[in-house]
């Protein structure tokens, strides 16, 4: 059931469909600089709808590890890291960020998160 306004088609559903469209339909049909621009817009859409299935469920998270750290948002989880406050907590300050890090490709572009050369929390 639908809980908003807006009957379905929903948002995403829409941007789904675009985003099928332009690989199924268009990028076929195209060559050269059209051909990298519908790659292009078919990313965009990728990110999108990623954050659209992802977003409310990453910034909870986000806020609670800003909270675990004492933080209100990212400007002052900068400017306590700066200032040296949070020198004691540095493996929580990584964790925090790694996984920040990690919410943010899930979004761009997950299959960077396959590549062999990461390492992770106190890694490389």
């Amino acid at each position: 059931m639908n809980e908003g306004p807006h009957d379905r088609p929903t948002a995403a559903e829409l941007v789904e469909s675009v985003r099928e469209w332009l690989e199924r339909d268009v990028l076929a049909g195209t060559a050269g600089s059209l051909q990298f621009h519908t790659r292009v817009a078919i990313n965009v859409l990728a990110m999108v709808e990623r954050e659209m299935l992802l977003g409310a469920e990453q910034a909870s998270a986000h806020a609670a590890r800003l909270a675990h750290l004492g933080c209100t948002d990212d400007e002052q989880l900068a400017r306590r890291v700066r200032e040296g406050e949070l020198d004691d907590r540095l493996a929580d300050v990584r964790a925090a960020v790694w996984a920040d890090v990690r919410d943010k490709l899930l979004v761009a572009n997950p299959k960077y998160l396959d590549a062999p050369a990461s390492a992770g929390p106190g890694g490389a």
